[in-house]
């Protein structure tokens, strides 16, 4: 009997500490868990708060890609994107149309340049602000960079309300704007394009409405010009004249007439004027009224003014050489 009841003991020893080893096991694992459930909620939180910092920093590009850094305005890009959004809505119904307005500032390089480039900047601000504050919500307001800005007017019923628009928006420039101490008076120009479902690309929307701006500000009496496809082939053809005036600089189909210049009084031979005129391969003979702006315009002028006058001397000292007059004669060369 005392040999069970020994072993009986033995046997509630060992019950005893096998429960008190687990028992210690169990706080032990309670422990690691508790530890493993901080650590992993310290992970969560850094996760969380990266995956936050990324959809910010994301969101920051997202504006950077689609505003300007200047005004805040939209710029190029999403204008773009919105046009195509219209031109797609358009196309689906065809009885709708929505127009792309282009404005550029008249002499604002006048203002940059004799106020600095700061003031300029602030001269965009204001103008922003000026415009943003005018135009309803509804119509989209972009700056393409520079002092170009464009504006997406969606559906109307006619023109006439996209020219009234255009007349509020040129009237809100006949404000001057107050720059520190300086008082700025600008005014614009204002191309239009009215956008229907003959359009493919939203590039070339814009293009129209660019054009159309230069017609505006070329023609000095009209500050607002809506965009007709003359305006379009008017434009190729001015281009592919500057490229022929480039070669006729080169190729000798410049040619310089000599007009007689008479002395009033006594009705003798003094000089000459020289005129440059250009004898186009095709075209024949193209009116100084048609080329010299061009020229003027791409600064090819100085470099035909020089050979002008090159040519007129060459000519006036070989005609003084050959003796062909008896007194000696003045030439009279327009350099631009």
């Amino acid at each position: 009997h005392v040999e069970e009841v020994l072993a009986r003991v033995q046997n509630q020893l060992a019950l005893k500490a096998a429960q008190y080893d687990n028992q210690q096991l169990n706080v032990q694992l309670e422990a690691r868990v508790k530890e493993r459930t901080h650590q992993l909620e310290i992970a969560n939180r850094e996760l969380y708060r990266e995956v936050l910092e990324r959809k910010v920093l994301q969101a920051q590009l997202l504006e950077m890609a689609h505003h300007d850094a200047l005004t805040g305005l939209p710029n190029r890009a999403f204008f773009l994107d919105r046009t195509k959004q219209a031109l797609d809505a358009v196309k689906t119904d065809q009885t709708s149309q929505f127009a792309v307005l282009f404005l550029d500032c008249d002499r604002f390089k006048v203002v940059n340049d004799s106020l600095g480039h700061f003031m300029g900047d602030q001269l965009l601000l204001a103008i922003a602000r000026r415009l943003r504050a005018l135009l309803p919500v509804t119509i989209m307001l972009a700056r393409l960079g520079g002092d170009e800005f464009t504006m997406l007017l969606p559906r109307f019923t006619d023109q006439a309300s996209v020219v009234q628009i255009v007349k509020q928006i040129l009237n809100a420039f006949t404000q001057p704007f107050q720059l520190d101490q300086h008082e700025v008076f600008i005014t614009a120009s204002i191309g239009i394009a009215i956008g229907t479902a003959e359009y493919s690309l939203p590039e070339h929307l814009l293009r129209d409405a660019d054009m159309a701006m230069y017609r505006a500000k070329a023609s000095g009496s009209a500050p607002y010009q809506i965009f007709d496809p003359t305006l379009h082939q008017t434009a190729i053809q001015r281009l592919q004249l500057e490229i022929d005036l480039r070669k006729a600089i080169y190729q000798q189909e410049l040619v310089v007439h000599y007009q007689p210049i008479l002395a009033l009084a006594t009705g003798s031979l003094v000089g000459f004027e020289a005129l440059v005129r250009w004898q186009h391969p095709q075209k024949g003979l193209v009116s100084p009224a048609v080329f010299i702006p061009i020229a003027e315009e791409t600064g090819l002028i100085t470099q035909i003014g020089h050979w002008v006058l090159k040519r007129s001397c060459q000519q006036l000292q070989q005609w003084q050489a050959e003796k062909r007059f008896s007194t000696p004669l003045t030439m009279s060369v327009n350099l631009s």
